[in-house]
């Protein structure tokens, strides 16, 4: 009997040292669980987008459309979303789409600041011409992704094949030939795919990778979805992709295109979303005298109106913006010039965007004073 009772107690012991060590171990993983690799989860989407992978090799494995690829239906969770204004590419149409981890949310962080996206978030630019010669068919060139990782955004450039069936992963850049219709009239030019590099010129602060559209004050606006038209940041609400505690009056910029809204507010629009990524503080054009971004143009100042170029390249061109006078205007000059010494914007563009061209025209001939 008090071998039996020694033998229980001894039992009881060893349970209750092992019970201990197993919180031990549990308080411990706890401790040390930032440090742990996640496991993916797999999304109920169908979306993949593992963390630890990618960028894949193929645009097809990230399974953000269903069906053929080329037609870009979004799967379940990818959010078709677009700027009032867009930037101008050569002409090139674009479809642009955002898709976030399930259980996670962006949060308002200002008008004029990108959307405070999460962890695993992915903004994916689709880029395309229709009518494209000699068949008169579509075709897609590119499509840019970025990603949101624990350490920042990285980017991935997929340069799509002829069969237009998938796109594979470049990111060292190249050209691809491309005429089209358009209004009628042939067009053509040797499309710029760009590199890493020269991504990372345009999408940079402090110099390092950051989006550029995805702005409260750029999709304060209805945009057509398959179900209905709704205002782009209720549908991000209403897909529980945004906190709801947006204020009331968000101040936006508008479709340049718009002829009925002023001349004034059309340009300030369009510099914000082809230029203000370069010309701001802490940013690749940091050093030139303007400030281009919606929330900084107020200022005439800040637009270049009556201030001189930090570089001479011409005698006649006085100012940045002459109030009435074009040929003296060194920002006219640089959006109609197609040198690549010369050109604005540096990157993403070899044509002439005759109607960002013309709408700058109307409003210096629109102004005959500095304010």
């Amino acid at each position: 009997m008090k071998s039996t009772l020694k033998e229980s107690r001894s039992s009881f012991a060893l349970l209750i040292l092992f019970g201990i060590s197993v919180v031990f171990l549990l308080l411990s993983g706890c401790k040390k669980e930032e440090n742990l690799i996640p496991i993916p989860i797999p999304e109920p989407s169908g979306v993949s987008v593992d963390l630890t992978k990618v960028p894949y090799q193929k645009l097809s494995e990230y399974r953000f459309f269903t069906g053929d690829l080329k037609d870009q239906n979004p799967a379940e969770g990818v959010i078709p979303y677009q700027p009032a204004s867009s930037l101008f590419t050569d002409y090139a149409l674009k479809k642009r789409f955002i898709w976030m981890p399930s259980g996670t949310k962006a949060n308002f962080n200002g008008d004029h600041e990108i959307l405070n996206l999460p962890i695993g978030s992915v903004l994916i630019k689709n880029f395309y011409y229709d009518n494209v010669q000699p068949a008169g068919d579509t075709r897609i060139i590119e499509t840019r992704i970025m990603i949101r990782k624990s350490t920042g955004w990285i980017f991935a450039e997929y340069v799509w094949n002829d069969e237009q069936t998938d796109a594979t992963l470049q990111m060292l850049g190249s050209y691809t030939n491309i005429s089209w219709s358009q209004n009628g009239t042939i067009k053509s030019t040797n499309y710029r795919i760009p590199s890493e590099t020269e991504c990372l010129i345009c999408h940079k602060v402090n110099n390092q990778p950051i989006p550029i559209g995805i702005k409260p004050q750029n999709i304060n606006w209805s945009y057509a979805y398959s179900e209905g038209s709704q205002n782009q940041l209720s549908k991000l609400i209403a897909e529980g992709y945004l906190e709801d505690n947006l204020p009331s009056n968000i101040v936006s910029t508008i479709d340049y295109r718009d002829e009925s809204q002023p001349l004034r507010l059309r340009l300030r629009s369009y510099l914000d979303i082809n230029c203000a990524h370069c010309h701001r503080q802490n940013s690749h054009c940091d050093y030139r005298p303007i400030r281009l971004a919606f929330s900084e143009t107020g200022l005439g100042t800040n637009m270049g109106i009556c201030v001189e170029p930090d570089e001479a390249l011409d005698p006649s061109l006085v100012e940045i913006i002459v109030p009435g006078n074009v040929n003296k205007s060194m920002m006219h000059f640089r959006l109609s010039s197609t040198s690549e010494s010369n050109r604005m914007p540096l990157l993403g563009r070899s044509l002439v965007h005759d109607e960002g061209v013309q709408l700058l025209k109307d409003f210096i001939n629109s102004i005959s004073t500095c304010d």
